[in-house]
């Protein structure tokens, strides 16, 4: 009986293939870390939100804001280098009353929405810099 050889060696392909999974498999975002002092301040009808030496953090962070009112003031001041940074709100109804860069310096209005709890969402992407807004009913 003749017994031929196989060779056990994986191909040239398959190594290929093996680097391209450890690279995309060791591909992380940064978060939001303690050296970057994350502060929050949710209070009824007031929500302030600060964070400080971002360096490349993707992070999606979701908050429930109480909201008496049908409207609220927004100010944004923040300092960023690069990257994107969004502010979402939603009224108590999930209906969408304000969507806005953060980078965009000012003293904004929401729409009017339904008055209870708020969700209010800031979604960073890559972001370098220092982030800071505040809700506030008129």
């Amino acid at each position: 009986m003749l017994v031929k050889a196989h060779s056990s060696a994986p191909s040239p392909r398959y190594h290929f293939l093996t680097v391209a999974l450890l690279v995309v498999g060791c591909t992380t975002s940064n978060l939001i870390g303690p050296e970057n002092q994350l502060e929050v301040n949710n209070a009824p009808d007031t929500f302030q939100w600060q964070v400080s030496a971002l360096s490349g953090v993707t992070q999606t962070l979701t908050y429930t804001w109480v909201n008496s009112g049908t409207v609220a003031n927004v100010n944004q001041s923040s300092s960023m280098g690069s990257g994107s940074a969004d502010l979402r709100i939603l009224d108590a109804q999930g209906v969408e009353v304000y969507l806005r860069d953060l980078t965009q310096n000012g003293t904004f209005q929401t729409s009017p929405g339904a008055p209870g709890s708020w969700t209010v969402t800031v979604t960073l992407t890559k972001v370098n810099g220092t982030l800071n807004f505040r809700l506030q009913k008129p």
